[in-house]
């Protein structure tokens, strides 16, 4: 019983501590963005990392999940007659939960992991320490750009999974299963609003700034040589997108209650 109270003990101290951490890296970096100079070659950088690097897995995923989704729906919906709200069902699944989710959690694999491993290479190689003895701020330097980076184009990337996605779903609908294109667009223009649009990229907002607020506490604090950087980008990944997740459903909850 000792040994169970002295482990969730540790599982305790382990989450406050860091919890805490990022918490103190996130308000520092809040306040680094807005202190000149301003690195704008290296925040264009950071975003053309997380932002354009990840274009292709991020059209890969959205066009096939659309696909996907308007063969699911088809077939439940046949059921009661109501092919024609195939579309809908593409869209409103992708621009509400599917696009925001599935980007962030795609984005975390290629770009979290590789931010973690970036910064926890330079950590264990004392490069940041260097930065310090050469009074340059780290988290100006290394953690402001890559969090703007993350929290921009994080929207970005969800709208171009929200597009193509619901093209995909439009490409199976007419070309396969039969559907009028006049209906299929009629009546997703009828159903899908703004606000719907607009909730989903408040998501991926949230999941952007997770995604690389976790990859560079994880990296930024790595310890333990080459293992320690192997960790810290397995961490990254794990933790990223449980918090995805579970942001997810916090942020359902209070937006479609």
């Amino acid at each position: 019983m000792r040994a169970l109270f002295e482990y969730i003990g540790k599982l305790t101290e382990g989450f406050i501590s860091t919890a805490g951490g990022m918490a103190i890296m996130l308000y520092q970096a809040a306040l680094w963005m807005f202190v000149p100079p301003f690195k704008l070659r290296n925040i264009f950088k950071q975003m053309e990392f997380v932002g354009v690097k990840s274009m292709f897995v991020v059209l890969l995923t959205g066009s096939f999940t659309g696909m996907v989704l308007a063969l699911q729906s088809y077939n439940a919906l046949k059921r009661f007659g109501a092919e024609s709200l195939v579309g809908p069902t593409v869209a409103l699944s992708m621009a509400r939960e599917l696009g925001p989710v599935l980007t962030g959690l795609m984005v975390t694999g290629r770009a979290g992991s590789a931010m973690a491993t970036e910064l926890a290479t330079m950590r264990v190689t004392e490069q940041i320490d260097a930065l310090y003895t050469m009074a340059v701020n780290p988290i100006k330097y290394l953690v402001a750009p890559r969090l703007l980076a993350g929290i921009l184009m994080l929207p970005v990337l969800t709208v171009i999974a929200d597009f193509i996605g619901v093209a995909g779903g439009y490409f199976i609908s007419v070309n396969l299963l039969n559907i009028n294109p006049g209906v299929y667009i009629g009546r997703t223009v009828d159903f899908v609003k703004v606000e719907d649009i607009f909730d989903g990229l408040t998501k991926s907002f949230f999941f952007g700034l997770i995604l690389s607020l976790v990859a560079c506490y994880n990296g930024f604090y790595a310890k333990g040589g080459a293992e320690g950087v192997g960790r810290a980008a397995t961490t990254s990944v794990v933790m990223s997108s449980v918090l995805i997740l579970i942001a997810d459903y916090i942020l359902t909850s209070i937006m479609f209650k």
